[in-house]
């Protein structure tokens, strides 16, 4: 009896914890979300250094082989050629100034007594 009083309250105490794991968190802010793209645009770039060092990695050594294995000239196979990533350049800092966007032949000045109905 004692032992599924204790699993009863096991498992009360496990909902409990359960359900308020459910809070809605805040939105974030401008900040977070630029850093949070600045490390996705990071890791893809990473991603893209990892795959082309691998593709160096494998010519290298099916190269190797065909040297151990005499082979005159090896078999053309429809792979494409290893593509450098380049160095990592970091995204802009974020969206431009509505002044910067904005031409200066597009900004119309008007003063009030301008749009004022003529009598």
């Amino acid at each position: 009896m004692k032992k599924i009083i204790l699993i009863a309250g096991f498992c009360i105490a496990s909902l409990g914890l359960a359900t308020s794991s459910f809070a809605k968190l805040a939105a974030p802010s401008e900040e977070a979300k630029l850093k949070a793209a600045e490390a996705k645009a990071k890791t893809a770039w990473s991603d893209k250094v990892g795959a082309y060092q691998l593709c160096k990695a494998q010519d290298k050594v099916a190269a190797g082989y065909l040297k151990a294995k005499g082979s005159a000239a090896p078999t053309p196979l429809a792979t494409p050629a290893c593509a450098d990533p380049g160095p990592y350049v970091a995204a802009p800092a974020g969206p431009a100034p509505l002044a910067a966007a904005t031409p200066a032949s597009a900004v119309v000045a008007t003063s009030p007594a301008a749009s004022a109905p003529k009598k």
